[in-house]
């Protein structure tokens, strides 16, 4: 079955109103979802492990008699990385040395200056107490994600890192495990849903609160990450994984292909797009699409998500493909050109840029290094990708000397009467040295 995929041209009329309906994604959260969740979290604030357990029995299959049984040792752990394969763990290894490599470099200090009048201003960066990571369980399993979001918080100086992860009718992923012991997690629950993220969010007898929460999560976790939020921090509500490739038509067609096609095994939502200029390129990918899909064991979901939401979009040139790109913003953008480099200089939103031909974006998900949890649907017009600085938070430090007081004191004076708060200026002018 031939996979017809949407064609646009930048230089078409109505291209804008076809491009907006392409990105259109319905974030929308179910009524229902949105009732279950708001429960499952105040069962857990209020009844705290009694309500964890019921709902791991119920949604897990998994019965216990306390939430200290659905604890993972540290030993149990190191079981696991003794008992995956050695290629398995060799590989897990290269590529948390990289990923802590390259988070070290992101690493804020402290800093402070002094003024003219001896007043000491600064910044000190404290990391958080406690981090919470959610790992999806299942048929899922995402050791790169333990590695992703685990690291960077151990680089920030987190205290304690609490790993949440289901284990349906108690099947544990040892791949998974395996990550948390190389990363360093300090405490894992096999415990999943919307019942995990109220169980960071707010403590049980046993599980602590967490300061933020990070990781992905099914649309019931995602809820209650958006639930919870004030309560504590989260990454980002993340939205179906997207790739743009754009190709001057001088790579191999069946890498490009093969490029999209990673985006769109992920799921039916997931959208990938090709913007080149070269018109017989465009036909070129989507001759090999169509060869390869059959050879894919994600084939019916490729499908769907090719179809339903893959473009082909032709451009004029390279710098209309960076402002095409830029509109579109989004979580992964290949940069399949001659000069990578020159083009980046036009590309001003996109969570990861992957440059030149021989950079396939799947590296950048598990070994290149950089973190692969990227803002989705647009928002890396405002948003970064995870990161040390997202385990750290920034506490401003000012200290006057009696010659500064003196000096600012009279601006906080003029300032806080201009507003009308009496007390405000009363404090400043208690500073204020006299003129005699």
């Amino acid at each position: 079955m031939t996979v017809n995929i949407k064609r646009l041209n930048a230089s078409q009329n109505d291209f804008d109103s076809q491009l907006a309906a392409l990105l259109a994604w319905d974030d929308s959260v179910d009524h229902q979802v949105n009732e279950s969740v708001r429960h499952i979290l105040h069962q857990v604030k209020t009844r705290g492990d009694q309500a964890v357990l019921e709902f791991t029995e119920k949604f897990d299959r998994l019965s216990v008699s306390s939430v200290a049984e659905l604890e993972m040792s540290q030993g149990r752990l190191q079981q696991a990385l003794k008992a995956i394969p050695e290629d398995q763990r060799v590989a897990l290894e290269q590529a948390a040395d990289r990923v802590r490599d390259y988070h070290e470099r992101q690493n804020q200090k402290s800093w402070q200056y002094q003024d003219e009048d001896g007043t000491v201003l600064g910044q000190k960066v404290t990391p958080l107490d406690r981090a919470g990571l959610y790992v999806p369980g299942g048929k899922a399993a995402y050791p790169s994600s333990v590695l992703m979001n685990a690291i960077p918080a151990k680089v920030a100086g987190v205290g304690e890192v609490i790993m949440v992860v289901p284990t349906p009718d108690g099947v544990v992923n040892d791949l998974v495990l395996a990550a948390a012991a190389i990363a360093g997690v300090d405490r894992v629950f096999t415990v999943g849903g919307a019942q995990a993220v109220g169980a960071l969010a707010y403590g049980t007898e046993t599980i602590p609160a967490v300061d933020k929460i990070v990781g992905p999560g099914n649309i019931f976790v995602a809820t209650a990450k958006r639930e919870v939020f004030g309560t504590v921090g989260i990454d980002m509500i993340a939205g179906p994984s997207e790739i743009l490739v754009i190709c001057d038509g001088k790579t191999d067609p069946d890498w490009i292909a093969m490029d999209l096609f990673s985006q769109a095994e992920h799921d039916e939502q997931a959208q990938s797009i090709l913007i080149s200029p070269d018109a017989d390129f465009l036909d070129a990918v989507e001759a090999s699409i169509n060869k390869l899909l059959p050879t894919m064991e994600r084939a019916d979901i490729i499908r769907t998500s090719m179809t339903d939401r893959a473009a082909l979009i032709q451009v004029v040139d390279l710098s209309e493909a960076a402002k095409v790109s830029d509109r579109i913003a989004p979580e992964h953008l290949e940069l399949s050109v001659e000069a990578p480099e020159a083009l980046l200089d036009e590309i001003r939103h996109a969570g990861a840029i992957f440059m030149g031909r021989y950079t396939a974006e799947a590296l950048g998900d598990y070994c290149a290094g950089p973190n692969h949890v990227l803002p989705t649907s647009g928002t890396a017009r405002f948003s970064s990708p995870l990161g040390v600085y997202d385990f750290q938070k920034r506490s401003s430090i000012i200290g006057f000397s009696a010659k500064g007081a003196d000096r600012m004191g009279r601006v906080a004076s003029v300032l806080a009467r201009g507003e009308g708060l009496t007390a405000h200026a009363r404090s400043a002018e208690y500073r204020i040295q006299n003129d005699e």
